[in-house]
């Protein structure tokens, strides 16, 4: 298990980009939660297995069609065993 912190920026917010990231975690079995910030960017925790993850990585680089992603900053973080994901408003 691995977890990673990712800020996806650009255009980003309200565009859906929160919901279907929720969707690719659920399918993907992945666990974290996705939250838009005040600057306009999306914050992203995802936890799951190594190859889940870097699934969810190479998403977040384009996001939804609706979304315009300029930027994807990633570090990682502890694992923290949540089992859910979540949307965070």
């Amino acid at each position: 298990m691995i977890r990673k912190h990712v800020i996806v920026q650009g255009h980003v917010q309200g565009v859906g980009f929160r919901y279907y990231t929720r969707g690719k975690a659920e399918r993907w079995g992945l666990t974290g939660y996705v939250h838009n910030l005040p600057d306009g960017s999306v914050e992203v925790e995802i936890e799951g297995e190594q190859a889940a993850v870097a699934r969810m990585l190479a998403w977040l680089q384009t996001g939804p069609s609706s979304a315009v992603v300029a930027q994807t900053r990633v570090k990682d973080v502890p694992v923290t065993g949540e089992s859910r994901f979540s949307v965070i408003h």
